[in-house]
């Protein structure tokens, strides 16, 4: 398989209070916008990927997802966050394997962590070695 591009889709209950919670309070940049003017949906920047949101949920669906988000200071982005009235589920904390984290939920209940990885982190670093 050759993936080109790829994208987490969510269909909220409520599209527009995500769509305030995505692009107003997380501050995720928008890339694209398409379907009624009136109510549209919207695709957001996620480094290397895309957050689509669009539509509104089946109520017979259900999901277990988490988005994984890296950003530069997970102290700022807490701060942040509390000050908008964003729910914190845990506060940021280094985890056993090296990463500093901090969980969030979006107004439909998916979790969001928040990460940031310290300068020394392996994931900072190529272990793969350089042939010679």
């Amino acid at each position: 398989m050759d993936v080109l591009s790829s994208r987490v889709l969510l269909h909220p209950a409520d599209p527009v209070r995500s769509r305030h919670f995505y692009r107003d309070l997380l501050g995720l940049a928008v890339y694209r916008e398409f379907g009624d003017p009136g109510d549209p949906s919207l695709v957001f920047f996620l480094g290397g990927g895309f957050l689509e949101i669009s539509s509104a949920a089946d109520p017979a669906a259900t999901g277990n997802v988490s988005l994984w988000l890296q950003v530069r200071s997970l102290q700022a982005e807490h701060e942040r966050l509390v000050g908008l009235d964003v729910t914190v589920l845990r506060p940021p904390k280094t985890e056993p394997w090296g990463l500093r984290e901090m969980w969030i939920s979006d107004p439909d209940g998916v979790r969001i962590v928040l990460v940031e990885v310290p300068e020394q982190h392996p994931i900072r670093r190529d272990t793969r070695g350089i042939a010679e």
